[in-house]
């Protein structure tokens, strides 16, 4: 079993990209599961966690999974408007997303708490709509359990 990384911090998060990604040999890529615990805008955990995929891929390795658990589904929801001068977090994930064919996982559960639901959530829970942004989808733990076991660490972005 994998130690998970824990990130609370962005010059921890910087210092963990530089080291862990640029001592890797460069023959040998690392497969990292991703989970972001905080949402978009209350913490920089999802700005950290985005930066650490970027910067991965980027340097060649893989991304099995990110997983958005706690409040961090709230960084799934295409309902965010955020100012024009600010970063669209949802709409970098899902263009990272796009470019890559990265999997983006919502928590179910933690999605219905916080009012997210995708079109087959919607109707089994009579909603007039759906709010998942694109690039996302929504699952269950056993997304996280499985990124745990597939990837060499999994790196845990806030509390």
């Amino acid at each position: 079993m994998h130690r998970p990384i824990f990130v609370s911090e962005l010059s921890v998060s910087y210092r963990l990209i530089g080291y862990r990604l640029d001592d890797c040999e460069r023959d040998q890529v690392m497969k990292f599961g991703i989970l972001v615990n905080e949402g978009p805008y209350q913490h920089q955990a999802s700005d950290s966690a985005y930066q650490f995929t970027k910067a991965a891929l980027e340097k060649g390795h893989e991304i099995f999974r990110v997983f958005f658990y706690h409040d961090g589904v709230n960084n799934g929801t295409r309902l965010a408007t955020p100012p024009q001068d600010d970063r669209n977090i949802t709409t970098r994930w899902g263009d990272l997303a796009a470019q890559y064919n990265l999997d983006l996982v919502i928590c179910i559960a933690a999605a219905q708490r916080r009012g997210i639901v995708d079109e087959d959530e919607m109707k089994r829970q009579g909603k007039d709509a759906n709010n998942i942004a694109p690039g996302f989808r929504i699952s269950g733990l056993g997304q996280l359990i499985e990124s745990g076991i597939q990837s060499d660490r999994l790196v845990v972005f806030g509390d």
